[in-house]
């Protein structure tokens, strides 16, 4: 005799949404849902200037025996010999007559430098596959903080550099133009290029998120390509 059993008339329809596929398994798609990617450019912007942005600092805490002629100056710091003779913010003349400038941009470079490493490291432990992308909201807190991040670094540069306009140029004005060019307008220049390419990429993703959010599918920032996994 077959016997035959009794099943369900009905079976559960399984969750396909994006949060759902995106916790439960590597190879899950992102197709349907926001995502934040690390910019290639971002990145390697981060992995150079973050050693150089805690080097300076390191020079200016360390002020005066990091300063020719004190006892931590050489080998370290021994390019900051030729900096402090072009830029006297950096220099003598500051430190002598405390100026607070240094110091307090410096201060600034340290709250920076911090979160730009959060970010990073949101990304290497949050992101998934070669590209590391984040979806969700660690992928919202990425975005939000390396905007916030960019966008002070722009001003606080563009402060930098008005410090020196509305002053007469007083700590550069001594340099000819063709040992200022190599020495402090490039240098400090990508400072304000970078950053600001920065603060468009994340700008970019927020509005693409923003967009998807509102179900304005037909806007310019909604069409942004989001990334797909594949399996």
């Amino acid at each position: 005799m077959v016997s035959t059993r009794s099943h369900p008339s009905n079976f559960p329809q399984p969750d396909l949404s994006p949060s759902r596929a995106v916790a439960g398994s590597p190879r899950s798609t992102y197709a349907h849902g926001w995502t934040h990617t690390p910019d290639p450019v971002t990145l390697l912007w981060l992995i150079v200037s973050l050693p150089l942005v805690f080097w300076d600092a390191a020079y200016v805490l360390l002020r005066p025996l990091s300063m020719p002629n004190g006892s931590l100056h050489s080998p370290i710091f021994t390019p900051y010999a030729l900096y402090g003779s072009v830029d006297y913010i950096y220099g003598e003349k500051a430190y002598r007559e405390h100026n607070g400038f240094t110091a307090a941009q410096t201060s600034l470079n340290i709250v920076e430098s911090a979160g730009y490493l959060g970010y990073l490291w949101v990304v290497w432990k949050y992101g998934d596959g070669e590209k590391r992308v984040l979806a969700g909201g660690w992928g919202g807190v990425a975005c939000l903080v390396g905007f916030a991040l960019s966008v002070m670094t722009v001003s606080k540069t563009v402060l930098y550099w008005s410090n020196e306009f509305f002053s007469g140029f007083e700590n550069i004005g001594h340099n000819d133009i063709l040992s200022l060019i190599p020495l402090w307008i490039i240098p400090n220049g990508l400072w304000l290029v970078f950053p600001s390419y920065m603060t468009y990429v994340f700008a970019r993703d927020i509005l693409h998120g923003l967009a998807i959010a509102s179900g304005d599918a037909s806007s310019k920032p909604a069409k942004v390509v989001t990334p797909v996994k594949d399996e």
